[in-house]
């Protein structure tokens, strides 16, 4: 289960609604200070005018050195700012524990190796569950709604292939840090170390919190065209979490899923395999089936050997 021990007011469920407010104002506002320090760094380390920054953000991805700039306030302002507002908000407003020292000794090579296997099983099925997601289309009185969707789509695409179009080993290895490492770490303490947790205790249900805790985690990604596949990769990482005992389990599998998309896209750009970021239909019926017997079957081999402590909720 989950480990998140605290006796603050504001963390027990009659605080709930309270508690959900206070995550919101201080991650707002640790992501936006970081990314203002972020940026305000970039022209000094990147050798750019603060203009050239701001065009950068704005979609003139023309700018020298802008793959390795955006990375960096990325880096800073999102994956550093999800895992800064965590820590925060678990050791000054909750004065919670997370137990450390009890989720390193948690640690199994079977079960890291195993990880890898759900995972990769996990982007077997998501590639059906794109393609799903992409049929998907609003009622006529929300057209409006689904065009700025789509546009909105378009925008985050055409962002994702210049982040990932990497030129050079140097852009490869800043990609693979930000979006892989930094993302990983910083997503998996704030999403499944804090507010799953919170989730679980505010609803009384293990699964309402994994679930809900993935419907947030997808939904801030403001990927409508995503929105399923992300949710289900989210839900999989509060699994992992809730029947490992330890976020190294989910962190890891962040890591790999984002890692692995990195480096493919990398390979393909070099032509060294057939692979479109851009499409949604690049999947397989017998693989996709074997991915998800692959990862139910490993999941139920973690909620089987599932360890019991007194630090752990409910």
């Amino acid at each position: 289960m989950e480990i998140y021990e605290t006796q603050s007011e504001i963390a027990k469920r009659k605080n709930w609604l309270l508690s959900l407010v206070v995550i919101v104002l201080v991650t707002f506002g640790v992501l936006i200070l970081l990314q203002g320090v972020a940026l305000a760094l970039t022209p000094l380390l990147f050798n750019l005018e603060f203009n050239e920054v701001l065009g950068l953000f704005s979609g003139d991805y023309e700018v020298p050195n802008g793959r390795m700039a955006m990375l960096f306030v990325q880096g800073i302002g999102s994956g550093i700012g999800f895992w800064l507002s965590a820590w925060i908000l678990i050791h000054f407003i909750d004065r919670a524990k997370l137990n450390g020292a009890l989720q390193l000794a948690r640690y199994d090579s079977k079960k890291i190796g195993l990880t890898v296997l759900i995972t990769l099983g996990a982007m077997f099925f998501n590639g059906l569950l794109v393609y799903w997601n992409s049929l998907l289309s609003l009622p006529e009185f929300l057209s409006g709604v689904e065009a700025w969707m789509e546009e909105m789509e378009l925008q985050l695409m055409e962002m994702t292939k210049f982040l990932t179009d990497f030129q050079t080993i140097p852009e490869l290895l800043m990609g693979i840090l930000v979006i892989g490492v930094l993302a990983g770490i910083g997503e998996e303490m704030f999403f499944r170390g804090l507010l799953q947790p919170k989730m679980h205790r505010y609803t009384g249900s293990v699964h309402a919190g994994i679930w809900i805790t993935a419907i947030i985690f997808s939904a801030i990604h403001v990927q409508f065209y995503g929105f399923f596949p992300r949710m289900f990769l989210g839900a999989l990482f509060g699994y992992l979490y809730v029947y490992s005992g330890s976020l190294i389990y989910p962190v890891l599998a962040h890591i790999f899923n984002n890692t692995f998309t990195v480096i493919l896209v990398y390979a393909a750009n070099q032509g060294m395999v057939d692979f479109d970021i851009e499409s949604n239909d690049s999947f397989s019926y017998p693989l996709s089936i074997l991915g998800l017997l692959v990862l139910l079957g490993g999941i139920y081999y973690f909620k089987q050997s599932k360890p019991i402590s007194d630090g752990e909720m409910g």
